[in-house]
């Protein structure tokens, strides 16, 4: 309870203050800061909370620099232009309440008791730690080459191997924090996460969004969607 109260006040907060900056796409920021104020408040296992106050944190960070000077989003904005008048209140629930819902349903194996240390946990670790890796090198390999390629595809690094090693790092992070819970219950958070950036948020706004760069096409045909593979010859 006291985490779902942290998480309504902080997106209504955080709802004042994109009508303020009339950037709706802020939200993106907070969605891993969401999960850290979740494992401090409602987290019962230092371990847990270590691994989702890493990841909150360096996800946060990044996006913040990442988006710093650039405007509001283009997919906000053309749910601005689409709601018209309407969006300053629909903006409310559309976008910051929704996101507190799915970051509480994601969150729930920060809620499980601690347990002794197994192998499962171990397991869990690691696929924590390789889905972290891909986020941070993918990131950065992006960044470093958008600078000097600008509107250009990215087909080399870890983006070789897979159209979004970023995504795969988020499945790997939340199933691997999943394992570490030791609570098969609370399995539905990383099942609503893997929905979510394969099916809705993830995958396929950005894919609509890339389709029309030249080379993209090749790029689609040669390199895994998702899950890190070799790629095909052209």
């Amino acid at each position: 309870m006291i985490a779902a109260l942290a998480i309504l006040g902080a997106t209504s907060l955080l709802w004042l203050v994109s009508l303020k900056l009339k950037d709706a796409s802020i939200a993106d920021i907070f969605w891993g800061l969401g999960f850290v104020i979740v494992a401090w408040t409602a987290g019962r296992s230092p371990l847990l909370i270590g691994m989702t106050t890493v990841w909150g944190l360096r996800l946060a960070l990044y996006l913040a620099y990442r988006n710093h000077g650039r405007g509001e989003d283009a997919r906000y904005r053309a749910m601005r232009e689409q709601n018209g008048a309407r969006w300053w209140w629909q903006s409310l629930i559309q976008v910051f309440w929704l996101q507190g819902l799915l970051i509480g349903i994601v969150a729930l194996p920060l809620t499980a008791a601690p347990h002794p240390f197994s192998i499962l946990d171990g397991v869990g670790v690691a696929l924590y730690l390789v889905g972290l890796g891909f986020e941070a090198i993918g990131d950065f390999q992006l960044a470093r080459f958008k600078a000097g390629h600008p509107g250009q595809v990215m087909t080399t690094g870890l983006w070789r191997f897979t159209r979004h090693p970023n995504y795969f790092g988020d499945f790997c992070v939340w199933w691997g924090i999943f394992l570490a819970s030791g609570a098969p219950w609370t399995v539905i958070g990383p099942i609503v996460m893997s929905f979510l950036l394969m099916r809705v948020s993830g995958v396929p706004l950005l894919e609509k969004h890339m389709e029309a760069r030249p080379g993209y096409a090749d790029y689609v045909r040669r390199t895994s969607a998702f899950f890190p593979r070799p790629p095909l010859r052209s």
